[in-house]
């Protein structure tokens, strides 16, 4: 297996049930609320971490109490958090999340240390990140410090996936370091800049970033799965059934089913099944992390998805020789 090396956010998820969201101004009393750990890129290291990746992790948290516990955390599901420095006079990045009956859900992000990785905590850590064949990255953290890494990995001759989220602007001379780029729906009509059906949204998008140089566009549509984009080539990957009770982190499962496939030998198409199959299953519980499936629940799910497909065989007719 390839061993795969996320950089990225750290954030403490502070997570309200709400009957509906709330209108400008107005106040609303929650129906519930919990605490968990997340930040795109700390959910993306668990459950590369749950699914028995070899995988290390590049960050900042503050030095206060939520700082050091993430750490113990990560370490916990197998992550190796060398890569991780502590700013002692910062705060750990946190996330306001507001979750509705139906699993959608509304964030706000406060960065706290996110904010303050640099290029020099990569060159820091740089022998260590030789060591990873796959990184990950989100743009939680500085776009600068995002785009310095993502060339110069690039340029040590490593797989490069960005998750575009938040939708940011990002330099142009960035893209052509990309191996893969998965952007969700809203993010599609972010690089698309305009509203249309969502198949063109997807095309034209998918057109501006592979001119820019981007190698493949893995759009993740939800409910309808992904497409796999390559030159003139779109393919479209079918979700699996599932009920979805808070959808917060079903992106960054996808993102870690796909980057897990690929260092265990999967084609880039098998890849994205797996991170519809790690996405389907993350929405079943509430919270990110700790909905996030083991690799065992996830061969479990695989296999009895496999027999749901399987052709019936039809009855034998009354009294016909079955040997």
């Amino acid at each position: 297996m390839k061993s795969i090396c996320v950089i990225g956010s750290l954030n403490i998820d502070l997570v309200a049930a709400v009957e509906r969201f709330p209108l400008p101004g107005e106040t609303l009393t929650s129906v519930g609320y919990s605490t968990f750990f997340g930040g795109k890129g700390g959910n993306q290291a668990i459950a590369l971490g749950r699914l028995g990746a070899n995988v290390s992790m590049v960050g900042k948290v503050g030095g206060d109490i939520h700082g050091s516990d993430y750490i113990r955390h990560l370490r916990m599901n197998g992550v190796d958090t060398a890569g991780i420095r502590v700013e002692q006079d910062a705060a750990t990045g946190t996330a306001m999340i507001l979750v509705d009956p139906l699993g959608e859900n509304q964030i706000i992000i406060s960065p706290g240390a996110n904010g303050l990785l640099t290029p020099s905590d990569i060159d820091e850590c740089w022998e260590q990140l030789l060591e990873a064949d796959i990184f990950l990255f989100q743009l939680e953290v500085p776009i600068g410090t995002v785009a310095y890494a993502i060339k110069r990995l690039k340029g040590a001759g490593k797989t490069v996936i960005l998750d575009p989220a938040p939708a940011s602007q990002l330099p142009d001379a960035i893209f052509k370091y990309i191996d893969y780029m998965t952007p969700n729906e809203t993010e599609i009509k972010y690089y698309a800049g305009r509203h249309q059906q969502y198949v063109l949204q997807l095309k034209e998008a998918a057109n501006i970033l592979l001119r820019k140089g981007v190698n493949t566009i893995v759009a993740k549509a939800g409910a309808d799965g992904a497409y796999l984009i390559r030159d003139v080539d779109l393919q479209h990957i079918a979700a699996y059934p599932s009920e979805p009770v808070d959808t917060t982190g079903a992106g960054d499962c996808f993102n870690a089913g796909f980057a897990y496939a690929l260092a265990t030998g999967s084609t880039p198409e098998e890849a994205v099944g797996i991170g519809n199959a790690v996405g389907a299953l993350a929405i079943r519980q509430v919270g990110a992390q700790s909905a996030m499936p083991s690799k065992s629940e996830l061969d479990t799910f695989l296999r009895q998805q496999a027999l749901l497909r399987l052709p019936a065989v039809p009855a034998m007719p009354e009294g016909s020789d079955n040997r």
